[in-house]
C-alpha cells in the first residue's frame, strides 16, 4: 500500500484505533486535537487521548482553537499532505481544508450511513432500539456527513448491548474499515456510493436527555439507560433527590401501578419499578454523592421506605 503523508484529526479515545493504524502504515505528518480540557476534581487541564498517544509516538501535535482561520488553514497547506483522515475531531472543516490534500479527506463515522448523521450516532442507536450499527467511510464533503460512502461494515446490538459495548466495538471497527479503505484508494479500486437525500440526525446529547420518563414503556427506558451508559447517564428523582441509573432489566410483568412506583426495594430481592406498561427492575444505580452499585448493595445500607415513587 501507498504510504500516503497524511494529516489526522481527531480527539476522544475512540479515534486512537484509526491513529494507531495509520502510525503503522502511512506517514503521520501531523496530528490535529482538541485544546487541553480541565478535569476531574482538581479541573487539571488534561491532553485528548489522540495528543496522549501522538506524544509517545513523536508525532507533531496541533491544538487550534478554531481550525478555520487564515493561519491555521495556511499552515495546513504548507504541509503538503496527501491525505486527511478525520475521525470524531469535534470541528468542522471549511472547503478551503477539504480541498488541501489531492487524494482528499477521508472521515469514519460511527453509523451506517446514510442513517444518523451528527454528533451522537452511537448513542442514539441504542436508545432508539436498533439492532444493528457500524462503521462508514467517507469523502468529506461541506455538508454534515452527507459525502459518498466509500466503505462500511455492521455491529449487531443486543437487546442489552450498552453504549460502552457499542462504543468499543465500532472502536476497533473503525480501524479495520479505514485500513480496507486506504488499501482500495492507494491501488485504484476505491468506490464512491453518493448518499440519498433521506437520512436521520443524532443530535448532540444534553443532561436534559438523560431525564427518565415513567410513563413510557419499559423498552424504551431500558433502552435510553443503556444508550447514556457513559454520559450523561439517565436519570430520576426521589424525594427530590437525584438519581443515576445506570443498568436496568425488563421484567415482562405487567403494571398496575402508577409509573415511577417503587413496587420493591428489598436489600435480598433487588429494586422493581413500574413504568408505563412493564415492571422494570432497576440492577445499577448512584444514589447522590454515592458511587455506581448494585441496587442490593445500596439497599443493604439505605432503605427505601414504601410507598414511595421516583419523578420524572
Amino acid at each position: 500500500m501507498k504510504r500516503f503523508r497524511v494529516i489526522f484529526m481527531g480527539t476522544p479515545e475512540f479515534s486512537v484505533p484509526c491513529l494507531a493504524m495509520l502510525a503503522e502504515t502511512c506517514d503521520v505528518i501531523a496530528v490535529v486535537t482538541q485544546p487541553d480540557k480541565p478535569r476531574g476534581r482538581g479541573q487539571k487541564l488534561t491532553p485528548s487521548p489522540v495528543k496522549a498517544f501522538a506524544a509517545q509516538h513523536s508525532i507533531p501535535v496541533y491544538q487550534p482553537e478554531k481550525i478555520k482561520t487564515e493561519e491555521f488553514t495556511q499552515k495546513l497547506e504548507a504541509m503538503k499532505p496527501d491525505l486527511m483522515v478525520v475521525v470524531a475531531f469535534g470541528q468542522i472543516l471549511s472547503q478551503r481544508i477539504l480541498d488541501i490534500p489531492p487524494y482528499g479527506c477521508i472521515n469514519v463515522h460511527a453509523s451506517l450511513l446514510p442513517r444518523y448523521r451528527g454528533a451522537a450516532p452511537m448513542q442514539w442507536c441504542v436508545i432508539n432500539g436498533e439492532q444493528e450499527t457500524g462503521v462508514t467511510t467517507m469523502f468529506m464533503d461541506a455538508g454534515l456527513d452527507t459525502g459518498d460512502m466509500l466503505r462500511r461494515a455492521t455491529l449487531p446490538i443486543g437487546e442489552n448491548t450498552t453504549l460502552a459495548e457499542v462504543h468499543d466495538g465500532l472502536m476497533a471497527l473503525g480501524a479495520d474499515v479505514l485500513g480496507e479503505t486506504l488499501e482500495a484508494l492507494s491501488d485504484g479500486t476505491l468506490t464512491r456510493t453518493p448518499q440519498p437525500k433521506e437520512s436521520n440526525y443524532a443530535p448532540i446529547l444534553t443532561k436534559e436527555t438523560g431525564r427518565i420518563d415513567w410513563t413510557q414503556p419499559a423498552q424504551a427506558i431500558h433502552n435510553l439507560v443503556r444508550g447514556l451508559d457513559s454520559w450523561p447517564g439517565a436519570y430520576t428523582f426521589l424525594a427530590g433527590k437525584k438519581y443515576k441509573i445506570w443498568r436496568t432489566h425488563r421484567t415482562g410483568e405487567a403494571a398496575e401501578s402508577a409509573p415511577g412506583t417503587i413496587l420493591v426495594a428489598d436489600k435480598k430481592t433487588g429494586m422493581r419499578v413500574a413504568a408505563g406498561d412493564e415492571v422494570l427492575e432497576i440492577v445499577e444505580l448512584q444514589a447522590p454523592g454515592k458511587k455506581r452499585m448494585t441496587a442490593a448493595e445500596y439497599l443493604n445500607g439505605h432503605a427505601i421506605q414504601l410507598p414511595a415513587r421516583f419523578e420524572g
